[in-house]
């Protein structure tokens, strides 16, 4: 049951559905194709040679001159009185678009790890196995990776163009991000609650006693120094894939805000806009933990939850506001296609004349990188879903909020190592005894890479990912609020 049993069956049926079902019924193509959002079509140079007034000449004769064809680029004024057609996005209108097979798959390969997750989790609170690997943790590492990846791609294209500061202002922000990344590190527990002292101290022992068993002397696998240091090159280049998303945010969020008319919908606005900073809350423990757990009621404190009941409280609060973000998705996407009719307007307001091909590309290029705008918009918070994911199973919390002790998951696993010791007398065969031994190497191994380690890590992980989100929204609602003419 440990290799063949129903986490591989469920990964072999899921794996079947990615290649058969998704591909025809598809979420990401649903988010997009369903009919609700409306993108703004360019007008044809028939269009607006009508509008300005100007015909054709009757043949290539009449624009000779010299011997010479004469191909000037058509202009018109700027004060046009033009009004852009909409339509809806259909499956057809998005096969040309920049990035949109990456945008599907991270998309339809989150639903399908979220799914495994789900009939994992609900097998292993049932059946309770004690020796089998969570399948899952696979699944949600293989979407941090392919969202981390489609993030890295996004942000190379604004090094290999040269024209435009794009470029500086990823290194700036990653140079920013390094620094407060060092300063996040030596703040105490007592501020932040992230545990990586204990994790890191745990992890530390736990490797030297496994090294001395092997019969070799180590001071420990590496210093707090390089650990710190470590993590904060990993934050700046996170934070620095995280710029732009952060920075489209902002400008969403205020075109969203402007679109919205119901008082409901600006205030699901305003929650998803610091649904961010809320996650930064949960672990700065004056704030949260310290109230919520032991508030002040008159002269005495009375506690109303223990730690892994507030531990899971975080765990729900997370995931219910990146389902919040996913609601909203379609009203920040209409709020960038409306950037075409706003970039038209802003145009009739100033004098001159611009070439029918510029006023094309103008128009044109707000849909062409809607796929673009859309994985900006969706890495983020498949980042923050499955790191939190994997904190619950890797740092060994519960879904209850009246969890049970996790002692006898602890003990179990304590046990595994002499309990293989004890059958493998009896085991004949050299393939057998090899079994043994890489069982005996993987108890090893979870014992030094234990829940309190696991715990520190993503615990900073999905703090720091929501920490950089909100810092570059922040700015970017600054900046085109305050910086920028509307």
């Amino acid at each position: 049951m440990g290799v063949i049993g129903v986490q591989l069956v469920v990964t072999m049926v899921m794996a079947s559905v990615i290649q058969k079902i998704i591909p025809h019924y598809s979420f990401a193509r649903w988010l997009l194709c369903s009919g609700s959002l409306q993108w703004y079509q360019h007008p044809t140079e028939e269009d607006l040679r009508l509008l300005a007034g100007k015909q054709r000449g009757k043949s290539k004769k009449d624009r000779k001159y010299n011997g010479h064809i004469e191909n000037k680029p058509l202009t018109i004024p700027k004060d046009i009185d033009l009004h852009l057609e909409t339509k809806s996005v259909t499956e057809r209108d998005t096969i040309a678009l920049h990035y949109f097979p990456e945008y599907q798959w991270l998309v339809d390969f989150t639903v399908a790890a979220t799914v495994v997750y789900v009939v994992t989790e609900a097998y292993c609170s049932i059946m309770k196995p004690s020796q089998e690997m969570n399948i899952s943790v696979v699944w949600c590492l293989l979407v941090l990776a392919f969202a981390v990846k489609i993030l890295f791609s996004l942000t190379t294209h604004y090094f290999i163009v040269e024209d435009g500061g794009e470029r500086s202002v990823c290194v700036t922000f990653g140079c920013f991000f390094f620094v407060k990344a060092m300063a996040i590190l030596i703040v105490t527990e007592s501020y932040l609650e992230f545990g990586l002292e204990s994790g890191f101290s745990n992890f530390s022992e736990s490797a030297m006693q496994f090294l001395e068993k092997q019969g070799l002397e180590s001071q420990g696998p590496v210093s707090k120094l390089t650990f710190r240091l470590f993590l904060a090159v990993l934050c700046s280049l996170i934070g620095a894939f995280l710029t732009f998303p952060g920075l489209r945010l902002a400008q969403m969020h205020l075109d969203a805000l402007n679109l919205a008319k119901e008082k409901i919908t600006q205030t699901l606005l305003h929650i998803n806009f610091l649904a961010p900073l809320l996650m930064v809350l949960l672990w700065v423990k004056p704030i949260t933990k310290d109230y919520i757990m032991n508030p002040p009621l008159g002269k005495e404190s009375i506690p109303l939850m223990s730690e892994d009941t507030f531990a899971t409280m975080r765990l729900w609060i997370i995931i219910l506001l990146c389902a919040l973000r996913l609601a909203m998705m379609r009203s920040h996407l209409q709020a960038y296609l409306n950037l075409a009719q706003k970039c038209v307007d802003q145009m009739k307001k100033e004098a001159g004349r611009i070439s029918t091909i510029d006023l094309q590309k103008m128009v044109a290029r707000v849909f062409c990188y809607l796929c673009v705008i859309a994985l900006q918009y969706v890495a983020p918070l498949v980042m923050v879903l499955h790191a939190t994911l994997l904190l619950k199973t890797l740092g060994n919390y519960s879904w209850g909020i009246y969890p049970e002790s996790n002692s006898d998951t602890a003990v179990e696993n304590n046990l595994l190592p002499s309990s293989v010791y004890s059958e493998s007398p009896s085991v004949d065969g050299k393939m057998k005894v090899t079994v043994v031994q890489i069982t005996i190497a993987l108890g090893s191994l979870k014992n030094i890479f234990t829940p309190l380690l696991f715990r520190g890590l993503l615990s900073f992980l999905t703090w720091w990912i929501a920490a950089c989100l909100f810092s570059t929204s922040l700015f970017g609602l600054f900046y085109h609020q305050y910086l920028t003419v509307a």
